[in-house]
Formats: C-alpha cells, structure tokens, sequence
C-alpha cells in the first residue's frame, strides 16, 4: 500500500491483498488468488493461501483445464478465467524484493511439510490492493533432503514455440533458474528461515474475492 506523498507503507499481518498473474494469450489477468498477509518488510512478502479460498484460474475457452489440452494447442487456443475454489491445502508463498521467483511451501493435511515450490515468475509489482506478476512456465521443486528437480520444462519449450517467449527473454528465465538453484545448493534464505515449522493464525477468515478482482492496477514498487 501507499502512503502520503506515495511512500510505500509495508502491509500488516493479517492484511487481505491479491495476488494475481497477467494471462499468457493477451492483456489483463488470468490468475488471482486472494492471501493474507504474514510478513512484509525488506527482507520478503510472505503470505497465506488458506484453503477453500475462492480463486480466478485459466481454463480454454470450452472449459477444458489447460493441462489436459495437448501441449501443440495448450497456448493457441482461446482462454477464460474461471472463479473456482482453491481445493487443496493451503500454500505459504514467499518473495524477496527483486527476485524473479517466488517460493512455495506445502504441506499435507496433518501438517507434515511435503516440499517448496520455486515458481520462477517476474518480479513482482506492487499496488494498493497487491502484487502481480506473469509466469514464467518454469519452476522447480525441493525436497525436506534438499534435492531438487526442474519441472515443466516441455511447457517452457512450447511457450516459445507459440510465441510467447522470445529468445532474449527465454535466456533471463533460464539465467534466473540457474540463481535460483544455486540460492537452494547454498541453502540460503528463504531455505533456512524455518520457514516449514510455520502455522497460520486460526483466527484469520478465508480472503474473499472481490467482484472486481481484475482491475486495473497502479505500479507502486517491486
């Protein structure tokens, strides 16, 4: 959020906000997911996706999901957003100011921690009511044992196929994988922040999404 004379002002535990991402086939936003806020300050944005949150999600224009559309079409072929409910358990996401990936923690149902996710994205922009984004296709997984693997590499591939990723751009996503790996072989932040022994307040509501999810947004700051 902002303040007087636009200076940012962190946002407080317990703030609702949205986090959203820009479609992949043309302008405005293809994914929103309302969180509450953990922590805000210099050193990350954290926040909390509780579970039965309703979210926005792509689906094509027919309702197929994209991932069970063949991957020749996946990007091609006309796209809707979908209002729908987050079925899983919730997701700790966190983000450093500046870095190309946000990081993902989950659990299972009796929370054990099951692994972080680093999904490697722009950085984020942030507005009054949020933070967005645009995917970047790639991600990888870690491990509790600190092994770690790439994940949808064939999807990163197509998107550039299709044109939605030029060779300049493909080349910072996969220098940026490459930080990205390294922040986790060195097990830095937010790695060894203990970060998987965290809980959510039981008090907080589950966020509600607003009907104007996909306004337009003024840029505050990364």
């Amino acid at each position: 959020m902002t303040g007087e004379n636009g200076v940012r002002v962190p946002w407080a535990a317990g703030d609702q906000i949205l986090w959203r991402y820009r479609a992949v086939d043309g302008p405005g936003f293809h994914v929103c997911r309302p969180v509450t806020v953990v922590r805000d300050d210099p050193e990350v944005l954290a926040v909390w996706m509780a579970p039965g949150t309703e979210c926005v999600r792509p689906v094509l224009a027919d309702g197929t999901p994209p991932h069970a559309e063949p991957l020749a079409t996946r990007y091609t072929k006309p796209r809707t957003a979908l209002r729908d409910h987050w079925t899983g358990t919730g997701v700790l996401k966190l983000a450093r100011p500046g870095e190309p990936w946000s990081v993902w923690l989950f659990w299972h149902p009796d929370w054990r921690f099951k692994n972080w996710y680093v999904n490697l994205e722009e950085p984020r922009h942030r507005w009054d009511g949020g933070v967005d984004s645009a995917d970047h296709f790639l991600d990888i997984s870690v491990h509790p044992d600190r092994s770690w693997q790439w994940h949808d590499e064939d999807e990163f591939a197509q998107a550039q196929r299709a044109g939605l990723m030029g060779p300049r751009q493909a080349r910072r996503v996969r220098e940026a994988g490459a930080a990205a790996v390294e922040a986790i072989r060195m097990w830095g932040a937010p790695f060894s922040d203990g970060w998987p022994a965290w809980r959510p307040d039981p008090a907080w509501p589950i966020p509600v999404l607003p009907d104007d999810w996909d306004r337009t947004s003024a840029h505050v700051s990364s």
